[in-house]
């Protein structure tokens, strides 16, 4: 995701987006404080302004500044100003595995859930030691109906080799193209060798390997290949954008995708860190991320409409099949998992 080209520009950026009668507010928010957060760039970060930090922290008299960057790049951020008495962000946005990195490296503080008043509301599975999820969605079966004329009911049925190379996968997402194939496969989330054989057989019988989701979306339109696993919450965005592929719940339990928040140690402002989490977890927050990106509230308060529950969300039994990934064995055998991909799956 794109860089912002300066903290400067980006708060001008946010008092744009909210309009110039919230200009003002901004002198007084120097005196609750500010807030730095760590974000992805794109859709993420302009939602993330216009559904918590204006609405919310702005409005309350704090002044938020987001800090643009691929998560890659803001980790090492945090591994090199880890000495430092002072970091230079409150709360930075990752993936649950990076969550998890961050933590097992030593660079984050315990999350204190009794400084949420939110926190009641959060679903236990989102609840970790060391971060607070976000929002979440699942790597589901996707298919193109025009190429693959039987639905798929379980990862098993995509990873089938008989699929040649109407089955696709994307080279970004090879963690969780990985455990895919190893549940697939028969196996549990760490079973990885399971999951490697199953891909060599399916690379062997014309697979194809795109570099990224928008590459993979433009394959399902093209009809150039038919069947693969995505986040659910991605699909929903092709389908509005009129790509034909229709999502599944794969019978052996949807591979869950958080994304959250967690605090470095050496934040400047722990108080202003609570706040955005807090105001991350309001009921209007999440609720409007399920509407604006489609992706799953992690708290029980929030109403989503039927009809848009139906096409983002999970049923009861869904939700409790959710699966999540071993992380102290992907935080483990990363580099070797990527390894193997690159010199073996794409060679």
């Amino acid at each position: 995701m794109p860089r912002s080209k300066s903290r400067r520009e980006v708060l001008l950026g946010a008092a744009a987006l909210a309009g110039t009668a919230w200009l003002p507010r901004m002198a007084s928010a120097q005196a609750k404080g500010r807030i730095v957060v760590g974000t992805w760039g794109g859709d993420y970060a302009r939602l993330l302004n216009k559904n918590i930090e204006v609405p919310i922290l702005i409005k309350d008299g704090w002044e938020v500044v987001q800090d643009q960057a691929g998560d890659p790049e803001r980790r090492s951020k945090m591994f090199a100003e880890q000495r430092l008495p002072r970091g230079t962000s409150d709360v930075q946005g990752l993936s649950a595995i990076n969550m998890f990195q961050m933590q097992d490296a030593g660079t984050v503080l315990p999350i204190d859930y009794g400084k949420l008043k939110n926190a009641g509301n959060l679903l236990p599975s989102m609840k970790y030691p060391f971060g607070v999820g976000h929002i979440y969605s699942g790597k589901v079966a996707v298919y193109n109906p025009k190429v693959i004329t039987t639905a798929p009911a379980s990862y098993k049925d995509v990873f089938d080799p008989k699929h040649g190379n109407k089955l696709g996968i994307i080279d970004i997402q090879y963690q969780y193209t990985l455990v895919c194939a190893a549940l697939a496969a028969g196996g549990k989330v760490n079973d990885i060798e399971l999951g490697k054989k199953l891909l060599l057989e399916c690379k062997n019988a014309g697979m194809r390997i795109y570099p990224s989701n928008e590459a993979f979306a433009q394959g399902l339109k093209s009809e150039e290949f038919g069947v693969g696993v995505m986040w659910k919450a991605r699909v929903v965005q092709w389908q509005n954008a009129g790509i034909p592929v229709t999502a599944v719940a794969p019978t052996e339990g949807t591979l869950a995708y958080i994304s959250g928040f967690v605090i470095p140690k050496n934040a400047p402002n722990k108080e202003g860190a609570y706040a955005y989490l807090d105001a991350m977890l309001d009921k209007s927050a999440q609720e409007a991320f399920a509407v604006d990106m489609g992706y799953n509230p992690t708290v029980t308060n929030a109403a989503v409409a039927p009809d848009l529950n139906k096409r983002i969300g999970f049923t009861p039994d869904e939700v409790k099949k959710l699966v999540d990934l071993d992380y102290d064995y992907m935080n483990k055998n990363d580099i070797a998992l990527k390894e193997w991909w690159d010199k073996t799956l794409k060679s």
